[in-house]
Protein backbone atom coordinates (compact mmCIF):
# COMPACT_ATOMS: atom_id res chain seq x y z
CA UNK A 1 0.00 0.00 0.00
CA UNK A 2 2.50 2.44 1.21
CA UNK A 3 4.30 1.56 -2.44
CA UNK A 4 1.47 2.85 -4.17
CA UNK A 5 1.01 5.71 -2.27
CA UNK A 6 4.33 6.98 -3.36
CA UNK A 7 3.83 5.69 -6.72
CA UNK A 8 0.53 7.78 -7.04
CA UNK A 9 2.27 11.35 -5.57
CA UNK A 10 5.39 10.37 -8.29
CA UNK A 11 2.68 9.70 -11.19
CA UNK A 12 0.70 13.12 -10.11
CA UNK A 13 3.95 15.24 -9.98
CA UNK A 14 5.14 13.94 -13.18
CA UNK A 15 2.44 14.70 -15.00
CA UNK A 16 1.72 17.92 -13.62
CA UNK A 17 5.05 18.94 -14.53
CA UNK A 18 4.66 18.07 -18.17
CA UNK A 19 1.57 20.15 -18.42
CA UNK A 20 3.74 23.04 -16.44
CA UNK A 21 6.91 22.34 -19.35
CA UNK A 22 4.00 22.56 -22.45
CA UNK A 23 2.62 25.68 -20.67
CA UNK A 24 6.12 27.05 -20.33
CA UNK A 25 7.09 25.57 -24.41
CA UNK A 26 3.55 27.07 -25.37
CA UNK A 27 4.44 30.57 -24.12
CA UNK A 28 8.18 30.32 -24.96
CA UNK A 29 8.32 29.02 -28.48
CA UNK A 30 6.77 30.42 -31.75
CA UNK A 31 7.21 27.62 -33.88
CA UNK A 32 5.42 25.16 -30.95
CA UNK A 33 2.69 27.24 -30.65
CA UNK A 34 2.03 27.46 -34.37
CA UNK A 35 2.41 24.06 -34.24
CA UNK A 36 -0.62 23.33 -31.53
CA UNK A 37 -2.33 25.71 -33.50
CA UNK A 38 -2.62 23.82 -36.75
CA UNK A 39 -3.20 20.64 -35.04
CA UNK A 40 -6.46 21.70 -33.21
CA UNK A 41 -7.56 18.18 -32.45
CA UNK A 42 -4.07 17.08 -31.02
CA UNK A 43 -3.78 20.39 -28.84
CA UNK A 44 -7.49 19.42 -27.48
CA UNK A 45 -6.82 16.30 -26.62
CA UNK A 46 -3.59 16.41 -25.13
CA UNK A 47 -4.30 19.23 -22.88
CA UNK A 48 -8.04 17.86 -21.65
CA UNK A 49 -5.51 14.40 -20.90
CA UNK A 50 -3.22 16.30 -19.13
CA UNK A 51 -5.79 17.94 -17.23
CA UNK A 52 -7.94 14.92 -16.53
CA UNK A 53 -5.08 13.30 -15.07
CA UNK A 54 -4.11 16.24 -13.17
CA UNK A 55 -7.00 16.09 -11.16
CA UNK A 56 -7.88 12.50 -11.09
CA UNK A 57 -4.34 11.38 -9.96
CA UNK A 58 -3.89 14.77 -7.13
CA UNK A 59 -7.62 14.35 -6.22
CA UNK A 60 -6.83 10.35 -5.93
CA UNK A 61 -3.98 10.93 -3.21
CA UNK A 62 -5.95 13.83 -1.31
CA UNK A 63 -8.35 11.21 -0.53
CA UNK A 64 -6.21 8.41 0.23
CA UNK A 65 -4.43 10.80 2.71
CA UNK A 66 -8.14 11.23 4.58
CA UNK A 67 -8.43 7.40 4.12
CA UNK A 68 -5.60 6.87 6.06
CA UNK A 69 -5.89 9.85 8.83
CA UNK A 70 -9.62 8.62 9.39
CA UNK A 71 -8.08 4.54 9.32
CA UNK A 72 -5.48 5.83 12.18
CA UNK A 73 -8.10 6.56 14.52
CA UNK A 74 -10.12 3.60 14.12
CA UNK A 75 -6.77 1.30 14.30
CA UNK A 76 -5.71 3.33 17.57
CA UNK A 77 -8.75 2.98 19.16
CA UNK A 78 -8.79 -1.27 18.40
CA UNK A 79 -5.33 -1.42 19.50
CA UNK A 80 -6.71 0.94 22.82
CA UNK A 81 -9.41 -1.92 23.50
CA UNK A 82 -6.71 -4.81 23.21
CA UNK A 83 -4.43 -3.43 24.92
CA UNK A 84 -6.94 -2.93 27.84
CA UNK A 85 -8.05 -6.54 27.20
CA UNK A 86 -4.41 -7.77 27.50
CA UNK A 87 -3.45 -5.97 31.05
CA UNK A 88 -6.96 -7.35 32.42
CA UNK A 89 -6.26 -11.00 31.05
CA UNK A 90 -2.46 -11.35 32.21
CA UNK A 91 -3.90 -9.56 35.39
CA UNK A 92 -6.16 -12.98 35.77
CA UNK A 93 -3.99 -15.47 34.81
CA UNK A 94 -1.55 -14.03 36.89
CA UNK A 95 -4.10 -14.13 39.40
CA UNK A 96 -4.92 -17.79 38.90
CA UNK A 97 -1.80 -18.84 39.14
CA UNK A 98 -1.63 -17.79 42.68
CA UNK A 99 -4.75 -19.56 43.23
CA UNK A 100 -6.38 -22.16 41.42
CA UNK A 101 -9.72 -21.16 41.94
CA UNK A 102 -8.93 -18.05 39.60
CA UNK A 103 -8.84 -20.25 36.89
CA UNK A 104 -12.08 -19.74 35.29
CA UNK A 105 -12.11 -16.47 35.22
CA UNK A 106 -8.44 -16.37 33.87
CA UNK A 107 -9.96 -18.26 31.10
CA UNK A 108 -12.80 -16.46 30.59
CA UNK A 109 -10.51 -13.08 30.41
CA UNK A 110 -7.95 -15.18 27.84
CA UNK A 111 -11.31 -16.14 26.01
CA UNK A 112 -12.49 -12.63 25.87
CA UNK A 113 -8.92 -11.47 24.81
CA UNK A 114 -8.68 -14.00 21.74
CA UNK A 115 -12.28 -13.17 20.35
CA UNK A 116 -11.06 -9.48 20.52
CA UNK A 117 -7.98 -10.21 18.67
CA UNK A 118 -10.28 -11.89 15.99
CA UNK A 119 -12.83 -9.52 15.56
CA UNK A 120 -9.84 -6.58 15.30
CA UNK A 121 -7.05 -8.65 12.96
CA UNK A 122 -9.01 -7.48 9.44
CA UNK A 123 -8.58 -3.93 10.60
CA UNK A 124 -5.01 -4.63 11.69
CA UNK A 125 -3.51 -6.48 9.05
CA UNK A 126 -3.10 -4.28 6.28
CA UNK A 127 -0.38 -1.39 7.73
CA UNK A 128 2.87 -2.37 8.72
CA UNK A 129 2.84 -0.88 12.35
CA UNK A 130 -0.87 -2.54 12.48
CA UNK A 131 0.21 -5.70 11.45
CA UNK A 132 3.34 -6.29 13.89
CA UNK A 133 0.39 -5.15 16.92
CA UNK A 134 -1.38 -8.05 15.71
CA UNK A 135 1.50 -10.49 15.29
CA UNK A 136 2.73 -9.10 18.79
CA UNK A 137 -1.12 -9.37 20.57
CA UNK A 138 -1.42 -12.98 19.05
CA UNK A 139 2.13 -13.93 20.38
CA UNK A 140 1.30 -12.71 24.02
CA UNK A 141 -2.06 -14.96 23.16
CA UNK A 142 -0.22 -17.75 22.78
CA UNK A 143 1.92 -17.25 26.20
CA UNK A 144 -1.15 -16.96 28.16
CA UNK A 145 -2.60 -19.75 26.69
CA UNK A 146 0.58 -21.18 28.02
CA UNK A 147 0.78 -20.10 31.20
CA UNK A 148 -3.20 -20.92 31.71
CA UNK A 149 -1.61 -24.74 30.39
CA UNK A 150 0.71 -24.72 33.51
CA UNK A 151 -1.43 -23.85 36.13
CA UNK A 152 -3.26 -26.66 34.69
CA UNK A 153 -0.29 -28.91 35.62
CA UNK A 154 2.58 -27.96 37.70
CA UNK A 155 2.32 -24.76 39.62
CA UNK A 156 5.86 -24.74 40.55
CA UNK A 157 6.94 -24.76 36.71
CA UNK A 158 4.86 -21.72 35.64
CA UNK A 159 8.08 -19.02 36.70
CA UNK A 160 9.40 -19.31 33.40
CA UNK A 161 6.16 -18.73 31.36
CA UNK A 162 5.12 -15.82 33.43
CA UNK A 163 8.50 -14.60 32.42
CA UNK A 164 8.01 -15.09 28.80
CA UNK A 165 4.42 -13.67 28.96
CA UNK A 166 5.52 -10.50 30.82
CA UNK A 167 8.32 -10.21 27.78
CA UNK A 168 5.28 -10.52 25.52
CA UNK A 169 3.04 -7.64 27.68
CA UNK A 170 6.09 -5.46 27.26
CA UNK A 171 6.69 -6.13 23.32
CA UNK A 172 2.83 -5.49 23.11
CA UNK A 173 2.88 -2.15 24.43
CA UNK A 174 6.24 -1.36 22.39
CA UNK A 175 4.26 -2.34 19.44
CA UNK A 176 1.21 -0.04 20.22
CA UNK A 177 2.71 3.14 20.56
CA UNK A 178 3.02 4.30 17.28
CA UNK A 179 -0.97 3.25 16.63
CA UNK A 180 -1.99 4.70 19.37
CA UNK A 181 0.28 8.47 18.81
CA UNK A 182 -3.21 9.29 17.27
CA UNK A 183 -5.45 9.73 20.70
CA UNK A 184 -4.23 12.30 23.62
CA UNK A 185 -1.95 11.80 25.96
CA UNK A 186 -4.74 10.95 28.49
CA UNK A 187 -5.97 7.97 27.00
CA UNK A 188 -2.94 7.06 25.83
CA UNK A 189 -1.53 6.62 29.19
CA UNK A 190 -4.83 5.26 30.93
CA UNK A 191 -5.13 2.10 27.95
CA UNK A 192 -1.14 1.36 28.82
CA UNK A 193 -2.04 1.44 32.53
CA UNK A 194 0.36 4.43 33.20
CA UNK A 195 0.24 7.01 35.86
CA UNK A 196 -0.55 10.28 33.45
CA UNK A 197 0.82 12.57 35.57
Amino acid sequence: MVVSRWQGWFAAIVVTLAAYTLIILDVTDAALRRWWSGHALTTDMVSGLLGLLITALVIDQVVQLRQIKDRARAVAAQAAIIVSQARRSTQAVSAALKDSGERDTAADEFRTYMMMLLVSAPVLIDAKASRNFLEQAQSLGGEMARVLGVTAGTPGAAASSTTRMDDAVQRLKDASTPLLQVLDPETRAAVRGEDPG
